[in-house]
C-alpha cells in the first residue's frame, strides 16, 4: 500500500464516523475542499462512489460499508499505537455519541451538563434514539460511542457494564376504579393497558409473565418514550407496568396511585455497552465512570422514596 492510499483510509475513516464531509473536514483540521478532492481520489482508485446525499448529511455504499468493516478496527490500533489517548477533562476537545432512552437521558443529562461546565468544558454530549434491537448495530458503525439500555445477552465484540436493574410497579390515575383494591392478577388482566414501547413491538416481560399464567392483557395505547405515559395515565382509564426510575418525580402530591404488581415480573438489566476498539479510550472510560456514579446516587435515593407510596 503507498502512503497516499493510507491518508486517504484514514480521511475516509473518519468521514465513515461523522457521516458528513464538512464534519469530517473539522475533526480532521482540513478544509472541506481537501477532503471532497480525497474523496474524489478514492472513488476513483476505489471504483465505487463510496458515498450519497442523504438531506445534510451522507450514506456510504454498500462497497464503503464492507471497505470500512475490514479496515476500521486496524486504523483505531495503529492510531492508538502512534497517539495514545491523553485525556485531560479540563483540556479535552471531543464529542461523546450516547445512545439511551428518555428515561436515562432525564436521569443524567442535566447532571453531566454540571458536571462538564464545572470539569470539562470543551466537551460535548448528543444524544441519539435507542431501541436494544440497534445496540450492536449503532456500535459496530461507530454511530455512538456509549449505549445505556437493556443487555440480555452478550454480543459480539461489544464490552458492558452493569448498571442496575429496573424495578416495576402498576400505575394509575388516581381515583381509577381498581385504585382502591387489592389488585388480583385476574383484574389486572382484564384492564385496559398501556405499554411503553421504543421499538414498537408489543411483546415484553409484562406479557411474558402473563403467558406463563394462562393469561393475557389488552393492550390499548403504546407510546415510545417513558416520559409521555404518565400525563396519559394521569388523565385516562388505561393502567401500566412502569419502572420506579420514571415514578419518582411524579409521585409528592401526585394524581397517581402506585401499587405492586399482582405477579412477579422479571428485573430488566440495565447497562452501558461500548464496542471493544474503544477498550482503551481514557476519554470514554472517564465518561462511564461519571455516569455510573450518577445512577447509582440517584437511583437509591429515587426506589426508596417511590416504596413509600406503594399501595
Amino acid at each position: 500500500m503507498r502512503p497516499d492510499e493510507l491518508k486517504l483510509l484514514v480521511i475516509f475513516d473518519v468521514i465513515m464516523i461523522e457521516k458528513s464531509i464538512t464534519q469530517a473536514a473539522s475533526s480532521l483540521s482540513m478544509t472541506q475542499p481537501a477532503v471532497s478532492n480525497a474523496v474524489s481520489r478514492m472513488r476513483v482508485l476505489w471504483k465505487d462512489k463510496l458515498f450519497v446525499p442523504d438531506g445534510r448529511r451522507i450514506q456510504p455504499t454498500t462497497y464503503a460499508n464492507n471497505l470500512w468493516g475490514k479496515v476500521r478496527d486496524s486504523l483505531y490500533n495503529i492510531n492508538q499505537a502512534l497517539t495514545p489517548d491523553i485525556f485531560e477533562a479540563k483540556s479535552a476537545i471531543r464529542t461523546f455519541r450516547v445512545a439511551l432512552p428518555d428515561i436515562a437521558l432525564n436521569a443524567l443529562w442535566l447532571d453531566l451538563r454540571k458536571l462538564f461546565e464545572k470539569e470539562a468544558p470543551g466537551l460535548n454530549l448528543h444524544a441519539v434514539p435507542y431501541t436494544i434491537n440497534r445496540t450492536k448495530l449503532l456500535l459496530d458503525a461507530a454511530d455512538v460511542d456509549l449505549v445505556i439500555g437493556q443487555s440480555n445477552r452478550s454480543l459480539e465484540n461489544i464490552c458492558t457494564e452493569h448498571l442496575f436493574d429496573t424495578d416495576y410497579v402498576c400505575v394509575m390515575r388516581k381515583n381509577h376504579p381498581l385504585s382502591n383494591k387489592h389488585l388480583t392478577v385476574e383484574e389486572f388482566s382484564l384492564a385496559e393497558h398501556l405499554l411503553v414501547s421504543l421499538s414498537g413491538d408489543i411483546a415484553s416481560p409484562t406479557d411474558q409473565a402473563l403467558q406463563e399464567l394462562g393469561l393475557k392483557r389488552r393492550i390499548a395505547f403504546t407510546v415510545n418514550s417513558f416520559t409521555s405515559a404518565v400525563p396519559i395515565i394521569k388523565e385516562s382509564n388505561l393502567i401500566a407496568i412502569l419502572p420506579t426510575d420514571l415514578i419518582h418525580e411524579h409521585i409528592e402530591g401526585s394524581e397517581l396511585a402506585i401499587t405492586a404488581p399482582p405477579f412477579n415480573i422479571p428485573n430488566s438489566s440495565i447497562s452501558m455497552l461500548w464496542h471493544t476498539r474503544q477498550s482503551a479510550d481514557i476519554g470514554l472510560s472517564w465518561l462511564r465512570k461519571h455516569i455510573k456514579r450518577i445512577f447509582i446516587k440517584r437511583r437509591d435515593f429515587q426506589v426508596k422514596q417511590v416504596m413509600k407510596f406503594i399501595n
